[in-house]
């Protein structure tokens, strides 16, 4: 992640729309699979956030992130129990001890993110689940996404795919910020006529925007408690051991 990004990152992730849908659907999704209390286990753990929001959830949390800045502001942030670590590498924790693991927007930033997964899958324990989100729709693949480092984005195929390369099971998978699709299709488009992008920063939102973007996450959560949605920008997947 380019530090610029992290900043950002960093200085809206508390508040900003996408990422407190993001949060409040993830956590509700551990409550149901994975709830607490146990080990939770956080690869990528970008402004931290996410982190507290688990400690606060009751989790015990452990955090590994590639760039020193990330792992510096957790512990400013009281989070002691993160550290510098490859997500590649084998992970630096006792096997089968997790009782969640989160990957969040992360591996598709990774040239080999089963490898990941399968570390991942490691740390579990027989009763644990992994939580995973990244980028749909393939065709997207544009401007943003190379400023941000992806390697890729996902069709459900792809996502299916790879947990089962990882020795996983998918037992709920789903897209998710399905409202914002359409105008994505059409900036993503543009942006490509244009020749790229000039920032890989959150575009900024009114407040009032902000809330009803969070809002609208909110009433898509209740559909996915009784459905997936079919499309979206984003996939959000719940994986388990065979």
């Amino acid at each position: 992640m380019d530090p610029r990004h992290l900043e950002n990152l960093r200085s809206i992730e508390r508040a900003y729309w996408w990422h407190v849908a993001k949060r409040k659907l993830v956590l509700e999704l551990l409550r149901r699979h994975a709830p607490p209390p146990g080990l939770l286990v956080e690869g990528g753990v970008g402004g931290g956030a996410n982190c507290l929001a688990f400690r606060d959830l009751g989790y015990d949390v452990r955090g590994f992130d590639l760039m020193a800045e990330a792992v510096e502001n957790c512990r400013s942030l009281g989070l002691a129990d993160v550290c510098v670590h490859d997500l590649l590498d084998p992970w630096p924790i006792e096997p089968a001890v997790a009782r969640a693991v989160v990957l969040l927007d992360v591996i598709e930033h990774l040239p080999d993110p089963v490898r990941a997964l399968r570390h991942g899958a490691g740390a579990l324990r027989p009763d644990g689940a992994m939580v995973v989100t990244v980028p749909a729709f393939p065709a997207l693949m544009g401007p943003w996404d190379r400023m941000l480092g992806h390697y890729r984005r996902y069709s459900r195929q792809l996502f299916k795919e790879q947990a089962r390369e990882a020795g996983l099971r998918v037992i709920a998978l789903s897209h998710w910020n399905s409202f914002t699709l359409p105008a994505a299709v059409v900036i993503r488009t543009l942006e490509r006529l244009a020749g790229g992008r000039r920032s890989a920063e959150f575009p900024p939102v009114s407040r009032p925007v902000n809330a009803l973007l969070i809002q609208m996450a909110r009433l898509e959560r209740q559909l996915m408690s009784v459905v997936p949605v079919p499309a979206g920008l984003s996939l959000v997947g719940v994986l388990t051991h065979e």
